[in-house]
């Protein structure tokens, strides 16, 4: 639902976060190409980048399963009511009940305009940094920034925390009555040191 990062130790280049609005993203949409999206799910899974992660790190698979969910393409926020593009790049798999080139052009057009420069911000980290995002309506990117891709990440230390929904909100309950999910919140503190792959944030 929402995320807080606080970092204490920063590196020296690089780094920097990008948040992309989909609100901007869905607003940008004709009004034919919103009516069509209208009621559309899409496959989630983050299978296919842990598992290509882990090989590249040498972390065994064994035994590993990970999640995977299906999720309307365009979900209305419960508190805003505004709506939103839930769709990206790296974890949205395919548009479900389309044929497959139909459902392959159009994830490929909303992952493009999900991203695109005039919908973001660019965070530039410093020590004591705080950012608060909502995951319902924002994607975002930490980048690499001047490192060259064989450079060891500097020690970076952060605390996050998390709240999680059970689903996303994607329209009315019975009778008109908003459904809200309940919410569990989740803290990390975490030290990163490394590759700057593993420290590398994919939009969603």
């Amino acid at each position: 639902m929402g995320s807080i990062l606080y970092l204490h130790t920063v590196p020296g280049c690089g780094g920097d976060t990008l948040f992309a609005s989909q609100y901007a993203a869905y607003d940008a949409l004709s009004p034919r190409m919103k009516a069509y999206l209208e009621g559309l799910t899409a496959t989630h899974s983050g299978d296919d980048i842990y598992r290509r992660n882990n090989a590249l790190m040498g972390i065994a698979e064994t035994g590993k399963v990970y999640p995977k969910a299906s999720h309307p393409v365009v979900r209305t926020h419960p508190v805003t009511m505004r709506k939103a593009l839930y769709v990206n790049g790296v974890f949205t798999t395919h548009i479900e009940g389309l044929p497959r080139d139909e459902a392959s052009a159009i994830l490929g057009f909303l992952c493009e305009l999900s991203t695109r420069e005039e919908f973001q911000v660019r965070f530039r980290w410093q020590p004591h940094s705080v950012a608060f995002w909502d995951n319902r309506c924002v994607q975002h990117l930490a980048l690499l920034g001047l490192l060259p891709a064989d450079a060891l990440w500097p020690p970076r230390h952060d605390q996050r925390g998390s709240a999680v929904l059970t689903s996303p909100f994607d329209h009315p309950g019975p009778d008109g009555h908003i459904l809200y999910y309940k919410a569990l919140f989740t803290r990390s503190d975490r030290t990163r040191t490394g590759h700057p792959l593993d420290s590398a944030k994919t939009l969603g």
